[in-house]
């Protein structure tokens, strides 16, 4: 007599692709099921997990990056297994997935960044923001970028919160980011900066800017850097005024008072100065003698009412700005994944509460499913996540409940790991991770610092030698 799914002799199984905060709440949600006995596997395509804590967290932010602690207690879990350094598509197929798990789900958040669509925004010294976010931060993928902080001035176009971890991490003094987690090539790159001037960028007024009204306070309380906003780009205009004035967010007239006062303040003297610029945008890079980035022309915009929501239209005005570096953060996009449907105007994978959808057929793609950004789109914080993966998994086990799950051929976890070990000789687990993590934080202690990352998938396979 075959067992029901989900007991004790026939678990569910289940593939968890991305291990930052999407998979990690999903997965919670799954194991909170008391009566119902399902493993979770998760796959990352780095050496570690953690995700956008890791990587996209800025290093100057630890009391954010301490939500590891909840998702190490998830992986304490006697159900919950680690492959890291693991790439879907590259050392095991979605259809070999399928022969192993009853669901897959998908947590791969919004991995590229969105263009500017300008003339010159692929002259050098111009960069995604993601690029710079994960460099810093000692992303494996990006260590030996390289940008040019010899440059005096900077433009971040884009007012959202990774353009202000940005312009932040540009403001800092090197005493402030040896406290930090930054990785130390890029530490050493920042005591050598000549970065002066940084301008930040937003299309639409101060009541529009997307930051959060923690980070742009944070801004005015650089021990480095002054904070400038031109007065008259940090009033509102009437389509402002009317919609601060409806709305019952006091968060809003919070975020426009913090901009408001900020145009007030007098310089204080210290060595850098940042600027926050509203109601522009640039309409070309221009390059210098040497090739790369010298100039940003920028149009004044006007606000205008969009069917209920404030767009912005270009005005005849224009200016020109001199810079030499440039950091476009003006949004991101999920990448398709091979064998599921793919949204490109909306960069994201359809879904009706988690569950893949067929556009064709307006059905769910049995046993696929999606949580976080590859959901939703770039929107929230981390902590948004954990009830958008609370609702994928919910969805997960209504389909258990109806039966609307595949049938792995080959579904003992056993089967699965000899596969990976096979194709993937450098696997990481999460035993592994935790010797690494140890051997960071012991580095950092060494050094009055929270860690010491290490960048490399070179020394990933060292220190675990050696350990």
């Amino acid at each position: 007599m075959t067992q029901p799914l989900g007991s004790a002799e026939r678990p569910l199984r289940v593939a968890m692709i991305g291990s930052g905060p999407a998979g990690f709440y999903a997965a919670e949600h799954l194991f909170k099921k008391g009566d119902l006995r399902v493993e979770v596997d998760m796959f990352d395509r780095l050496p570690t997990p953690f995700g956008l804590v890791r990587f996209g967290v800025a290093p100057d932010h630890q009391k954010i990056k301490s939500v590891t602690r909840v998702f190490d207690r998830i992986a304490q879990n006697e159900r919950f297994r680690f492959f890291g350094n693991v790439e879907i598509g590259r050392d095991i197929t979605l259809d070999e997935l399928k022969q192993h798990y009853h669901q897959i789900c998908f947590a791969t958040g919004a991995q590229t960044d969105r263009r500017m669509e300008i003339p010159g925004e692929d002259l050098p010294r111009s960069h995604a923001a993601t690029e710079f976010v994960a460099w810093f931060n000692g992303h494996p993928d990006y260590r030996d970028c390289e940008f040019d902080l010899s440059a005096e001035r900077v433009a971040v176009v884009g007012v959202g919160n990774v353009a202000v971890d940005v312009a932040r991490i540009l403001c800092r003094t090197p005493e402030e980011l040896v406290r930090t987690d930054i990785a130390d090539h890029a530490l050493e790159a920042l005591r050598e900066s000549k970065v002066r001037e940084v301008y930040m960028l937003g299309r639409r007024g101060p009541a529009q800017a997307a930051f959060t009204n923690p980070e742009v306070r944070e801004l005015g309380e650089l021990e480095g850097a002054d904070i400038r906003v031109p007065l008259d780009e940090a009033e509102l205009d009437a389509l402002s005024l009317k919609e601060v004035a409806s709305s019952d967010d006091d968060t809003l007239r919070k975020k426009v008072e913090i901009i408001q006062d900020f145009a007030k303040r007098e310089r204080a003297g210290k060595p850098r100065l940042l600027t926050l610029r509203f109601l522009v945008s640039p309409t070309e890079l221009v390059a210098g003698e040497d090739g790369g980035v010298r100039l940003m022309r920028l149009v004044r915009n006007a606000l205008v009412d969009e069917g209920g929501r404030l767009g912005c239209r270009a005005t005849a005005h224009s200016e020109d700005l001199p810079v030499d570096l440039v950091f476009r953060s003006v949004g991101y996009r999920g990448v398709p994944i091979d064998g599921l449907p793919f949204h490109e105007r909306w960069g994201l994978i359809p879904n009706d509460q988690g569950r893949v959808m067929d556009p064709e057929r307006a059905s769910p793609v049995r046993g696929m499913y999606v949580s976080g950004w590859i959901k939703r789109g770039p929107t929230g914080v981390i902590g948004t996540n954990k009830k958008d993966g609370a609702e994928t998994a919910a969805a997960m086990l209504e389909d258990v409940a109806a039966g609307a799950v595949l049938a792995p051929s080959l579904p003992e976890g056993s089967a699965l790991e000899a596969l990976v070990r096979e194709r993937q000789p450098s696997l990481i687990t999460y035993g592994d991770w935790t010797r690494l993590d140890e051997v960071e934080c012991s580095r950092g202690a060494e050094r009055g610092r929270p860690r010491v990352k290490i960048v490399s998938r070179a020394e990933v396979s060292e220190v675990l030698k050696g350990s």
